[in-house]
């Protein structure tokens, strides 16, 4: 009798860890989509200059930072947005090349060939939830080839 009763706490043990494990890797797999959903905005929103797209995808106290050509980066959300309005990047390849998340944060890994005809760059987003949902906290990015037209 007492075989029985340990084999039904380890079963139920087990149940309760499974039951568990798949909620925690629901949960992982939603945030991946939702992460990926606000990168690829970020993605259309810079290659097509939609601010709609951008301000959807950026934290109001977002930033930006890097240097291309020799001429340093340093934008607020609002800077930005109005600078990628202003001159649409249309790379002709942008993608997602890595996401990490753990918790409430994230990072995005994004790389662009082509952008304003030449350009390539390595972009390394830093995401956070604020108010409820993923948002963009931080890009810096890395300017890996071509010249300003």
């Amino acid at each position: 009798m007492h075989g029985r009763f340990v084999v039904c706490k380890v079963a139920l043990a087990l149940h309760i860890f499974v039951d568990r494990f798949e909620r925690l890797e629901n949960a992982m797999s939603q945030d991946k989509t939702e992460v990926t959903r606000v990168v690829n905005l970020y993605i259309d929103g810079a290659g097509n200059g939609s601010a709609d797209q951008l301000n959807e995808a950026f934290h109001k106290s977002a930033h930006w930072f890097g240097s291309a050509d020799g001429v340093d980066y340093d934008m607020d959300k609002d800077g930005f947005v109005t600078y990628m309005v202003g001159t649409p990047g249309k790379p002709s390849s942008a993608k997602i090349v890595d996401i990490q998340i753990v918790g409430g944060a994230a990072t995005a890994t994004v790389e662009e060939e082509g952008f304003w005809g030449t350009l390539s760059f390595t972009n390394y987003l830093s995401l956070a939830i604020l108010d409820g949902r993923w948002q963009i906290t931080c890009k810096t990015f890395a300017h890996t080839g071509g010249t300003h037209a």
